[in-house]
């Protein structure tokens, strides 16, 4: 029994996917994608010599331009912040005199304890601040 090269083109791009699907490398979904190109080649009566072509011209101009493309993609999300640099930058309201020395504000629906960052100012309860820095478990504010 004697198997047509398509078809080792298909196994072969088959065996591709499953790196794909356990490393989560798109490089090998590229390749499996050349593999496809060169079975089609093999079926259409193409040769040995045509069908390695293929299949290196495909693999290489789809690592050429979509691994450029997904690069960018992935470095242009925007990071999440969490914690208390999610804080950070956020607005608070007053509840008990804020100056240099403690205060009280609410902050995200919670009270956390705050200090004026420059040590002259104060900041009376009703009264919007910004938050600049988290010291320990108080807010920065001014």
């Amino acid at each position: 029994m004697d198997i047509d090269a398509w078809v080792w083109w298909l196994i072969g791009a088959v065996g591709l996917g499953i790196p794909l699907v356990l490393t989560a490398m798109p490089e090998f979904g590229m390749f499996a994608v050349g593999a496809v190109a060169a079975a089609v080649v093999a079926a259409l009566g193409g040769g040995i010599v045509v069908q390695v072509l293929v299949f290196v011209a495909v693999s290489v101009a789809l690592i050429a331009v979509v691994r450029p493309i997904a690069a960018r993609h992935r470095a242009d999300r925007p990071q999440l912040a969490t914690g208390i640099d999610a804080l950070k930058g956020r607005q608070a309201l007053v509840l008990e005199r804020v100056d240099g020395s403690g205060g009280r504000i609410k902050l995200a629906g919670e009270i956390w304890s705050a200090r004026a960052l420059d040590e002259g100012q104060s900041f009376d309860p009703g009264q919007q601040v910004d938050v600049v820095d988290i010291d320990g478990a108080t807010a920065v504010v001014m």
